[in-house]
C-alpha cells in the first residue's frame, strides 16, 4: 500500500469513472485500475463495485475512502510545514499585540502585510503585555509589538518607532488654549489612568513622576476608549498615544488634544521575539514593513 494508490481510491470515489479518475491522477486507465485492484488484494476485500456503465463503492470502500483522505490531508499537511519551515512567508505568523496600540495600528498594517507577504496567514493575538511575554517564551507566539524596555535575555527587541504622547482635555479646559505644551505645564494636574497590567498604565505613571503630575484616585479605566470617553464627560484629563488619535479615529466634538513641546513624552514600540526563533530573517522584513508604515502614519499625527 503506497499514498500513490489512496490518491487513485479517492479519485474513484470523487469522479465515479475509471477513465476520468485516471485522467485526474495523470496514469491511463489500466494502471489505475491494475493497482486499485491490487490494492483491493492486499486488504483482503473489494473495495469497488465495477458495473458496465456505474462505479460504486463497497461499504468497506466507502470507509477505507474516508480513511484515505485523512492520511493524504495529514501528508499534505506535512508537506505544506516543511514548505514554512523553508519559506515563512509562505506559512503562517502569531503575533501578539497589546490593546492600546492594536486597534489604531493594525487596521493600518495588515494591509500592507498582506501586499508585502501574499501568502503569509497572519494570526493576531491581543492581550496585556505581560501574557504576551509568557506566550512567546511558551511559543505560542512568534512575536510581538510590546513597549521597549522588555528586560529579558531570551528575547530580541527591533525597534519600530516613537510615538508621542498628547494630552487629552475637555475642550474647555485651559491647557487647550495653547499650541503646545511642557511637561511642566502637568505639575498641577491630576490625570485619568488605565488600571493595572496596561503598559500605557506605567508609561503615563513615569510621565507624572517627571512633570509632578497626580493619578485621579478612585478611578481606573479598562481600556483607553473609555479613557476617551471619560475625558469628553468632563471628568477629567489623560494622556493619549499619537496613533489613537490620528485618522480615521474620530474624537469627541468636546475633546480637544494638546502637543508637547520636545522632549515629548512618547513610548517605543518594538517587534519582539525569542533569540533562537528560525523565523529571525522573517521577522526583521515583517519589522522593516511595519515601521515603514508607522512612521507614514505618524507623520499625520499632530505635533
Amino acid at each position: 500500500m503506497n499514498l500513490r494508490d489512496l490518491g487513485y481510491l479517492v479519485a474513484l470515489a470523487d469522479l465515479r469513472h475509471f477513465g476520468k479518475a485516471a485522467e485526474a491522477c495523470f496514469v491511463s486507465q489500466p494502471t489505475l485500475s491494475t493497482q486499485l485492484r491490487k490494492l483491493e488484494e492486499e486488504l483482503g476485500v473489494p473495495l469497488v463495485e465495477r458495473a458496465p456503465r456505474k462505479v460504486m463503492l463497497t461499504p468497506v470502500g466507502i470507509d477505507m475512502v474516508q480513511r484515505a483522505r485523512r492520511i493524504l490531508a495529514d501528508v499534505e499537511a506535512m508537506k505544506a510545514s516543511a514548505r514554512r519551515s523553508r519559506d515563512p512567508a509562505a506559512g503562517s505568523l502569531r503575533l501578539g499585540v497589546f490593546p492600546t496600540l492594536g486597534p489604531y495600528l493594525l487596521p493600518h498594517v495588515v494591509p500592507q502585510l498582506r501586499q508585502r507577504f501574499p501568502q503569509l496567514e497572519l494570526l493576531l493575538i491581543e492581550e496585556k503585555s505581560d501574557v504576551l511575554l509568557q506566550r512567546l517564551h511558551e511559543g505560542k507566539l512568534d512575536a510581538a509589538l510590546l513597549a521597549l524596555p522588555v528586560h529579558d535575555e531570551q528575547l530580541h527587541s527591533q525597534c519600530l518607532f516613537e510615538e508621542p504622547f498628547l494630552l487629552a482635555a475637555p475642550s474647555s479646559h485651559p491647557l487647550t488654549r495653547r499650541k503646545s505644551l511642557s511637561m511642566a505645564d502637568l505639575s498641577d494636574q491630576t490625570l485619568l489612568l488605565l488600571e493595572d497590567g496596561h503598559c500605557l498604565r506605567d508609561q503615563a505613571l513615569d510621565v507624572c513622576r517627571l512633570a509632578g503630575a497626580q493619578e485621579k484616585s478612585g478611578f481606573r479605566a479598562t481600556s483607553l476608549e473609555t479613557l476617551r470617553q471619560m475625558v469628553a464627560a468632563g471628568a477629567g484629563v489623560t494622556l493619549l498615544p499619537a496613533l489613537a488619535v490620528s485618522e480615521p479615529m474620530v474624537q469627541p466634538a468636546s475633546i480637544r488634544t494638546v502637543a508637547f513641546k520636545a522632549p515629548a513624552p512618547s513610548r517605543k514600540i518594538a517587534l519582539v521575539y525569542r533569540k533562537t526563533s528560525p523565523m529571525e530573517t522573517f521577522l526583521d522584513q515583517v519589522a522593516d514593513a511595519i515601521r515603514a508604515q508607522a512612521g507614514l502614519l505618524l507623520k499625520g499625527t499632530p505635533d
